[in-house]
């Protein structure tokens, strides 16, 4: 505010001296309070007493203006009494609101002589005439731009009116107030913004067009101490050295065109630690030196890109493998589809989706940290195989999904899947014993297999489970044939969920015969399943249950049957055993082994019997039950034996035969299968076989059943090695129950006859 040309003028139109001597005193003294930055009660204070220093018998006082402009706030008054001034602090203001708050209200000069008797003062004349106060004189305080900051007053304790040297004695007191008011204000924003300024939890620096430092908050130094010691310069390229060459030509472009640029970028904290940073840069145009200047608004976003990254992976990649997860897998394959809509290209790939084999049995031989671990050894195994640009995946439990894009023949998907197998055959210790694995891979092609992502994942699942059914351990493409088996397979698990509520299921009986004498001295239990009048072949049905668990239902129902069939014979005075076939899976946890054991008691309680016929039955186990090598399994065989059942192992010779297994495993019998007895025909080599099988049996003290005997020849060739129980459509087929029955009647009477 430039006060020169009001003292002159006030000084010219003054003629006594003393009064242009004092009034150029107090500006001084206002002067060099301000100048001096001294807070604002102190200088109002000084003011009012160099006013009423200069008029006798004045009492003034200042009052500022609050905030919001509707209230008169305390300022200075020295010499009013403590209570008056009390009262009117924070008095609102308005047209007849005493002297004061009229002058604020209508930003004009009140001059009111006899306070008592005006008819501002009516409703508040009791607190000024209380303390001894007749006249009140109110000044508006005006800034430059002639805002109203507040009031100044002069009171009298007489009527009274003012001389021409009194309102410019107002109006003098007025303008010094002003003075301190602004330049008060004007200080106190300057330290608040320093205050907020240096308190900024991010960098703030503003340079000069040459990069010169002009003002830099404690954070931007703490952030770049390294490379400026001395803060002179801000080396912005150095900075921005690690980011993205087209983003930071894009920053500068935008500032020297004097526009502001904002966006993530990296930042050089030091040589080895390079941070994510939000830039925002503002121009700013001094007027003083007339170039810009550009002020930098630096954030370390480190922790929050970091923390983006985390949950980028927990939601895109499995944290057991660290591959792809099923999500960002079929992401992926969506974003590939759209590609395709958009730029009209035909873009092909291959989907291969790959399960671990018997990875269940893995898990309850070894525990889950042990599958845990095969998992982690098959994805790396994985990745050091496949090509770089394929992507994996682990999208189930021990399922693992490959993008293989572009269009590849057919001899290089099979060549890539021999590499995966040929790797998967290498050795893993786990649990300090070798493990081999393998893997039964399905493989759809898109376009031609299917045209979205939904169905050429069902393709290859399709593709993947038709493996399974031909014998794990290998890769089928799909076909329309496995989309019909898969139809067919899934309507097969509908109705096998219903199968025992509705009575479906059957036994049919096979004799096991003596081939000397043809007398039937056991049978065989199998398993039928009649829906809407039609046989469902077991070779259908039984992997189905057995992948659904429904096995285990059907398997005790299977049981129960047995022991009703071997009751009803015993009353019929024809009683022979029965063998039962009993599915790996019911054994695979000890959960299932302790409720297969404990259904024998469930079965005896049911019929009432005082002693369980044991002896009666023969479980048929297969080799794999033999190859888990499960120390439960063996005791709970072991169990069984000693409470009189035996058991048999069905099959043998398909799978993995060994020695070992029959020297340590609880076993009483062996079947030789029926591809061995069939090809007997087929050469010397077929029958050594079989007469091996035989030796070795007899060396370990199994008894010997011969399956699928069909043929003269083939009995003939029994008979020869003394073998004494046969099965096989040479003597009986499968039959129902009643058949069955009548076929033992009629063997008991032949019996009876004879002797």
């Amino acid at each position: 505010m430039d006060i020169g040309p009001h003292i002159n003028k006030f000084i010219e139109d003054t003629p006594q001296a003393d009064f242009r001597e004092s009034s150029i005193e107090r500006y001084s003294a206002i002067l060099d309070m301000v100048l001096k930055g001294l807070p604002l009660g102190e200088m109002l204070h000084a003011l009012i007493l160099l006013i009423e220093a200069q008029k006798i018998g004045t009492r003034a006082s200042v009052l500022l203006l609050s905030d919001d402009g509707k209230r008169l706030l305390f300022g200075a008054a020295p010499n009013l009494p403590e209570e008056y001034n009390n009262a009117i602090n924070g008095v609102e203001i308005g047209a007849d609101v005493g002297s004061c708050g009229a002058a604020a209200y209508t930003c004009e000069r009140v001059i009111v002589e006899d306070i008592e008797h005006h008819p501002n003062w009516t409703k508040y004349k009791e607190l000024p005439l209380k303390a001894g106060l007749k006249s009140c004189w109110s000044e508006p305080i005006k800034d430059s731009n002639q805002k109203v900051l507040g009031t100044f007053a002069m009171y009298y304790d007489t009527v009274k009116s003012p001389s021409e040297l009194d309102l410019y004695l107002i109006q003098e007191a007025a303008r010094l107030a002003s003075l301190a008011i602004e330049r008060s204000r004007g200080m106190h924003i300057q330290r608040l913004s320093s205050t907020i300024f240096n308190s900024l939890p991010i960098s703030l620096v503003i340079t000069s067009e040459d990069n010169v430092v002009l003002s830099a908050n404690p954070v931007f130094k703490s952030l770049t101490s390294t490379y400026y010691a001395n803060l002179n310069l801000f080396d912005v390229h150095r900075f921005l050295s690690h980011s993205k060459a087209e983003e930071v030509a894009d920053l500068f472009e935008h500032l020297k065109r004097g526009h502001a640029w904002k966006g993530e970028l990296k930042g050089l904290k030091t040589d080895n630690d390079i941070i994510d940073i939000a830039l925002n840069v503002t121009v700013i145009r001094d007027t003083f030196t007339q170039q810009n200047c550009f002020a930098w608004l630096i954030t370390d976003i480190s922790a929050r890109k970091n923390a983006e990254k985390i949950i980028s992976f927990q939601t895109n990649y499995d944290q057991l493998t660290g591959l792809s997860n099923r999500k960002y897998l079929f992401e992926t394959l969506q974003a590939m589809k759209c590609k395709n809509s958009i730029d009209g290209k035909r873009q092909e790939f291959s989907l291969m989706l790959m399960d671990i084999d018997h990875f269940k049995q893995i898990n309850d031989t070894f525990g889950h940290d042990n599958g845990d671990l095969v998992l982690k050894l098959v994805a790396q195994r994985l990745l050091n195989t496949i090509p770089e640009n394929v992507l994996i995946a682990r999208i189930a439990a021990d399922e693992f999904a490959l993008v293989i894009p572009g269009k590849m023949c057919t001899e290089s998907l099979i060549s890539m899947f021999n590499n995966i197998t040929d790797e998967l055959k290498k050795h893993f210790i786990i649990a300090d014993q070798d493990m081999m694995l393998s893997m039964s891979t399905g493989l759809a092609r898109y376009p031609y297999d299917a045209d979205n992502v939904e169905q050429i994942l069902n393709c290859a699942t399709q593709a993947m489970y038709s493996a399974k059914a031909h014998g794990r351990n290998c890769m089928q493409f799909f076909n329309q044939q496995i989309q019909k088996d898969a139809e067919r397979n899934a309507e097969l698990h509908l109705y096998l969920k219903t199968a025992l509520i509705q009575n479906e299921f059957q036994l049919y009986y096979q004799p096991i015969v003596n081939p000397f004498t043809a007398q039937i001295t056991k049978a065989e239990v199998l398993l039928r399943w009649i829906h809407d009048d039609q046989f469902i072949s077991p070779d259908e049905f039984i992997p189905i249950a057995e992948e659904s668990g429904l096995i285990v239902q059907i398997g005790e129902w299977v049981r129960m049957q047995a022991l009703t069939s071997i009751v009803a014979m015993q009353k019929s005075d024809f009683t022979i055993p029965l063998s039962i076939n009993v599915s790996t899976i019911e054994f695979w946890n000890t959960d299932l082994q302790h409720r297969f054991a404990a259904y024998f008691d469930v079965l005896q309680q049911q019929f009432g019997l005082d002693v369980f016929p044991y002896s009666l039955l023969t479980l048929e186990i297969t080799e794999s039950l033999m190859m888990s090598q499960q120390d439960s399994i063996n005791q709970l065989l072991t169990d069984l034996r000693h409470r009189g059942m035996q058991i048999s192992v069905d099959d043998f010779g398909t799978g993995y035969s060994s020695l070992s297994y029959l020297v340590n495993f609880p076993v009483d019998q062996i079947k030789i299968d029926k591809s061995f007895i069939q090809r007997i025909s087929s050469g010397s080599r077929h029958k050594s076989l079989i007469e091996a099988i035989v030796s070795m049996s007899r060396a370990l003290d199994l008894s010997i059943v011969a399956e699928g005997v069909e043929t003269e020849a083939e009995l003939d060739f029994i008979k020869q090695q003394n073998i004494d129980a046969v099965q096989g459509y040479y003597f009986h087929k499968p039959m129902p129950q009643e058949a069955f029955f009548d076929l033992l009647a009629k063997q008991a009477e032949s019996i009876a006859r004879l002797k």
